[in-house]
């Protein structure tokens, strides 16, 4: 994601894209901190579009671009494998970002069956070390 301006007063809690990289560190994620899918439940046979809620415990969400300790913003995987772990996490139909710290979405999806499930980013979109990330379940759209 591009960087164009910021401001100044809240500089301090904003890292440029690629920062943690740069630096050669990733961004610590507490060692409690536990990621799920809240609904749907994992064989759930769901009509299309439908809601996916998500759970985290012992660890805040923050908006992308805001590094503050503890915390990091979902991005929901669809029919994929995990991404690489020290790269940012991609952003397409299959690597849904939630940027702006949502924690639900409606997600419509053809007939069939499709896997989910949840990994935290930091400000820069890379996961956490540990990774935060989710049990992967799959749902049936009819």
């Amino acid at each position: 994601m591009p960087t164009t301006f910021r401001i100044l007063a809240i500089a301090a809690l904003v890292l440029a894209p690629g920062a943690a990289l740069a630096q050669g560190t990733l961004t610590p994620a507490p060692p409690d901190a536990y990621i799920y899918i809240g609904w749907p439940n994992d064989g759930e046979v769901v009509k299309s579009p439908f809601k996916v809620w998500f759970g985290l415990r012992n660890m805040g969400v923050a908006p992308a671009g805001v590094a503050h300790e503890g915390t990091g913003h979902h991005h929901l995987l669809i029919d994929t494998d995990l991404p690489p772990l020290d790269e940012p996490i991609p952003s397409d139909q299959n690597h849904i970002h939630f940027g702006a710290g949502q924690t639900e979405t409606v997600v419509t999806l053809p007939s069939g069956r499709h896997t989910l499930q949840l990994i935290m980013g930091d400000a820069d979109h890379i996961p956490h070390d540990p990774p935060v990330v989710s049990k992967q379940i799959a749902v049936t759209v009819r």
